[in-house]
């Protein structure tokens, strides 16, 4: 909670006057507590996971012609049951895991320092810490990722995601209760390390969800912006790790390539794409 309520005294605070962004944040968040402007998450969590593979489902039910080409594993279809049947299990698993672990999870985000003061960061600082997060995570994801692929991990835990040999949007967080417990952890850690503000955490939590959307998507789509991104893995690098499925020691990547290239568990990828060319598999 803000320790002042209106502008005039926010600006004799800060010594000088707000912009109209810190503004609307003071008018918005002045009266909520710390607490409860955190578990504005919970709500992101659930529009993100609810709304963005929409268009997504639209494309896997009514593929038009001039998509079509772009669909990864075309010969795999879903039907609107087998949809809504992944919706209803990620939202099982948002109210019995997620959404309850966001509301006991408020005294670690305390704890590192996660601010809702003002002054808010410059769009600069959020961009630079963003970029951070994602960076750390995606180092991070990669060895616990890999070491869910190990007999025991995938077994026991990871294999539930794997069900969907053919990922789509809702598959994103289509998972075991204990792997989202576990990659959870590479989620907090940019935050832990490089903490911002709260707008900041809450882009950074929609983004990463939106992300992982994106690679689950099943389309590699050549004009998404996400393509300008370098070493932006997307939904051609991830679908492969799930068209091979249990057996793949190959492009363990949340985000970025380049922990597989270095570490050479994207051979059997270079190779596939090698062989086919761009035929469809």
């Amino acid at each position: 909670m803000l320790p002042y309520k209106t502008v005039a005294e926010a600006a004799t605070v800060l010594g000088r006057p707000l912009t109209t962004l810190e503004t609307i944040w003071l008018n918005y968040s002045a009266d909520k507590s710390d607490y409860l402007l955190y578990c504005h998450n919970i709500l992101f969590l659930l529009i993100i996971f609810s709304v963005a593979p929409l268009p997504l489902v639209f494309l896997e039910l009514r593929v038009p012609d001039s998509v079509q080409p772009f669909k990864i594993q075309p010969k795999v279809k879903l039907s609107s049951s087998e949809i809504f049947r992944c919706y209803k299990s990620v939202m099982k698993m948002f109210f019995l895991i997620v959404g309850p672990l966001q509301l006991v999870s408020y005294p670690s985000i305390k704890m590192i320092g996660i601010r809702t003061s003002l002054p808010l960061p410059s769009g600069w600082e959020i961009a630079m810490q963003l970029m951070v997060y994602f960076m750390i995570e995606d180092y991070s994801n990669y060895w616990i990722h890999r070491l869910l692929h190990c007999k025991w991990g995938y077994e026991k835990i990871h294999r539930v995601h794997h069900e969907y040999t053919a990922p789509i949007g809702f598959a994103a967080p289509y998972a075991h209760w204990a792997e989202i417990l576990i990659l959870g952890i590479p989620s907090f850690l940019g935050p832990a390390i490089v903490p911002g503000h709260m707008i900041t955490f809450w882009l950074w939590v929609a983004l990463r969800q939106i992300e992982a959307i994106d690679t689950h998507s099943g389309y590699d789509i050549p004009w998404f912006p996400t393509k300008y991104i370098p070493f932006y893995g997307g939904a051609d690098h991830h679908d492969y790790h799930h068209y091979v499925g249990g057996l793949s020691h190959s492009n363990f990547a949340s985000v970025f390539t380049y922990c597989d290239y270095i570490y050479g568990t994207d051979k059997g990828y270079r190779y596939h794409k090698k062989l086919l060319g761009k035929v469809n598999y």
